[in-house]
C-alpha cells in the first residue's frame, strides 16, 4: 500500500460495505461532511471530527493496533464520548477499547458481528458531543 509516496503495511483498505454504513449514518446529521484523513476517512462538523474510519493492517504496531489489541486485519471506527457511557465503554472490553489520547475517544472495532444500530446510536452521540449546539439541537435521540 502506498501513502504519501512511501510503502507502509501498518494500513488497509477500509472494506466498501463498512464505509457505505458508516457514511450514511455520518451524512445524516446536519451539516456534517466527509473527508480523507492521514488514513482512512473522518467525518466533521464544522472543523471538528466526530467519526474517523480506517483499516490497519496484521502486525501493525500504531496506537490505534496497540489500543484495539488488533492481532490480525481489523476495521476500526474512533468517535467521542462523555460520561457514564464513556465510563462504561472504556472498560467494556471487544469491541470497543479506550484509545488512549484525548480523554474522550473511544474505538469499535468493525466486524461480522457488528450492531450497526449500535453503531449509529454511539455516532450520533459523538456527532452532539462536538458539533455546536444549534446543530445538535436538530438531531433526534433516543430517550436514556
Amino acid at each position: 500500500m502506498q501513502q504519501n509516496g512511501w510503502v507502509t503495511t501498518d494500513y488497509a483498505d477500509v472494506p466498501g460495505d463498512v464505509l457505505d454504513a458508516l457514511t450514511e449514518i455520518c451524512m445524516s446529521l446536519p451539516d456534517a461532511h466527509e473527508q480523507p484523513a492521514w488514513t482512512g476517512i473522518r467525518w466533521r462538523v464544522r472543523q471538528r471530527t466526530f467519526a474517523h474510519v480506517l483499516g490497519l493492517a496484521a502486525g501493525s504496531d500504531k496506537a490505534h493496533a496497540r489500543a484495539a489489541k488488533a492481532d490480525g486485519d481489523v476495521v476500526i471506527v474512533v468517535f467521542r464520548s462523555s460520561g457514564a457511557e464513556l465510563l462504561a465503554l472504556k472498560s467494556a472490553g471487544h469491541p470497543f477499547f479506550y484509545a488512549g489520547w484525548g480523554r474522550d475517544v473511544v474505538g469499535m472495532v468493525l466486524d461480522a458481528g457488528t450492531d450497526w444500530s449500535e453503531v449509529r446510536e454511539l455516532l450520533t452521540e459523538s456527532y452532539c458531543l462536538m458539533a455546536p449546539k444549534k446543530l445538535a439541537a436538530l438531531v433526534q435521540r433516543p430517550e436514556p
